[in-house]
């Protein structure tokens, strides 16, 4: 490939990218959704967010892997138990490096 048809594949990502996310907010007003769809709509962020962390803590080399061997298995119980008392995002996600950390040198 070329310099200018590389250039030319990232405008067209651009473009594509920006109709996709920006669609919604140009015409977003003229679709209504039904009061049922709006309050199952509620749920997609913390389902997105469990299908990406949940793989991660639990998946080893492929393989699922729930035993105490496991540091980030470990790491994200104790994270959850900490942000659970004291509701800061920012000090449990440091909570939790830390306990990653210790767990996973052995110290």
């Amino acid at each position: 490939m070329s310099d200018s048809e590389i250039w030319q594949l990232i405008a067209l990502l651009a473009l594509a990218t920006f109709i996709a996310r920006s669609s919604f907010w140009l015409v977003g007003h003229h679709i209504s959704l039904s009061k049922r769809v709006q309050e199952a709509l509620r749920y997609a962020p913390s389902c997105a967010l469990a299908a990406l962390i949940f793989p991660d803590l639990l998946l080893t080399n492929g393989e699922i892997m729930i035993s105490f061997d496991n540091p980030r298995l470990i790491a994200g119980i104790a994270a959850t138990a900490f942000f659970l008392m004291k509701r800061n995002m920012l000090l449990t996600i440091y909570f939790g490096m830390a306990v990653y950390t210790y767990v996973r040198l052995g110290l």
